[in-house]
């Protein structure tokens, strides 16, 4: 059996090399998240935001251990025929009725996989399971953050298919690492009850693959200014040699995007807070008081966060949770 040791290292590692929308982004946006809730539900959030943030690459984890796991963080549309963001079924009995089970689980099917977790954290809201729905919050969310991510709805993942590859890493871990010092990680967005969550997720899916036109062209154009080795570096990882873009290239290939990767942060966390209080208000707003105590302390401590986010000084005040050491359980 691995010591403790071992076993944190090994999973950090997995999840800082293999975590869609990167380690850093995916709890960004859990904790964002939590701001945007209406205040009794907020509260209960707040009060179990580490988990939530800690736990947030947890699904990404399960892609090395579990097969089946996969197909849920993505959806190759090209796949699924011409123009299928706006042709697919809406609902997974539907989708499988058209395209087999076996091709959705080929092809991945992460916004069916969303609304599965959706109705399971309702159930956990109705049961009073504080446990299954921090459980289902946080794979939701997780789910939800990758959803509106461009290469996460093509065949083209990682730009292996255009002679891109490795621009998957470049666009949702390495110019977020290099530039959320200058993101506004701050949203007027209040949760909102969403009547038909399909739609909307679909819309997500919509968004993000109308955004693959410029993730494709923008690395291409970067390109013109740099020689070989000005593009890439080699480093050596675990023993290995492995070949990345630099950090010029990267803030180059940032520039031309302009603020698209930080308004599909946004878009994630504004849409996480609408599924997590859309699942509550369907169980029937049940009191989330009753499941842990709010104390005074806690009211002052989210108070100083709520302030520091609606000015955008979350980072300057040290109050990012993913800014800080990676969790202990990983």
């Amino acid at each position: 059996m691995l010591n403790k040791i071992a076993r944190f290292t090994i999973l950090t590692v997995a999840i800082l090399f293999f975590s869609s929308w990167g380690f850093l982004v995916h709890r960004s946006v859990h904790q964002l998240a939590v701001y945007e809730l209406p205040k009794s539900l907020q509260r209960f959030y707040y009060l179990n935001m580490k988990y939530i943030v800690d736990s947030a690459g947890r699904p990404d984890l399960r892609r090395n251990l579990d097969p089946t796991e996969a197909p849920k963080h993505f959806i190759d549309l090209e796949a699924y025929g011409d123009s299928a963001a706006w042709k697919m079924p809406l609902k997974w009995d539907d989708a499988v009725r058209v395209y087999k089970k076996d091709t959705l689980l080929k092809y991945g099917y992460v916004p069916y996989q969303i609304i599965k977790m959706k109705n399971k954290l309702t159930e956990a809201f109705r049961s009073a399971n504080k446990d299954s729905i921090l459980f289902y919050s946080t794979d939701m969310a997780h789910y939800i953050g990758d959803a509106n991510v461009p290469l996460h709805t093509s065949l083209n993942y990682d730009g292996q298919l255009t002679n891109q590859k490795g621009l998957h890493a470049l666009w949702e871990s390495t110019i977020p690492d290099l530039e959320i010092e200058q993101y506004n990680l701050h949203s007027r967005h209040k949760a909102q009850y969403l009547a038909d969550p399909e739609q909307v997720i679909w819309d997500c899916i919509r968004r993000s693959h109308t955004l693959l036109k410029d993730v494709f062209a923008m690395e291409i154009e970067a390109t013109k200014s740099f020689t070989d080795s000005t593009k890439f570096r080699v480093q050596v990882r675990r023993g290995r040699e492995v070949k990345s873009y630099t950090p010029e290239f990267a803030k180059a290939y940032g520039r031309l995007l302009g603020n698209t990767i930080n308004e599909q942060l946004l878009n994630s966390a504004n849409t996480i807070a609408d599924f997590w209080f859309t699942a509550w208000v369907d169980a029937g707003s049940p009191d989330p008081g009753s499941l842990q105590s709010f104390e005074k302390k806690d009211k002052k401590a989210l108070k100083q966060e709520k302030k520091a986010w609606r000015k955008n000084e979350l980072i300057e005040n040290k109050m990012l949770l993913a800014r800080k050491a990676p969790p202990e359980q990983f």
